[in-house]
């Protein structure tokens, strides 16, 4: 667990990273990303509009095990993060860490 919120930190800070779940939809849609993470206690809409956009771009998707909240702070923001797409891991090893 703790590997995977380093990992999105670094990605936040190194790399380019779509915060929220309209944009991240919206990239969905234009395949865009290489890894798209939901928080555990994003609305049901949310998780399934991800889950099935990922799918038609294969991208791959992770429920990341916390709350929206949670993840918000992994990412240094103020605010709920339900969604995140991340388009350059920058110095990340986050997407080799979940495959």
């Amino acid at each position: 667990m703790m590997d995977v919120d380093r990992g999105i930190r670094v990605a936040v800070d190194t790399g380019d990273v779509i915060l929220g779940s309209e944009k991240s939809i919206q990239s969905l849609k234009l395949g865009k990303g290489q890894l798209v993470v939901v928080a555990s206690n994003a609305p049901k809409e949310i998780i399934e509009d991800v889950e099935y956009y990922a799918n038609l771009s294969e991208i791959p998707s992770f429920v990341y095990d916390g709350t929206s909240v949670d993840l918000g702070s992994v990412c240094g923001k103020p605010f709920t993060v339900a969604t995140l797409i991340v388009n350059d891991p920058g110095d990340s090893t986050i997407l080799d860490d979940l495959r």
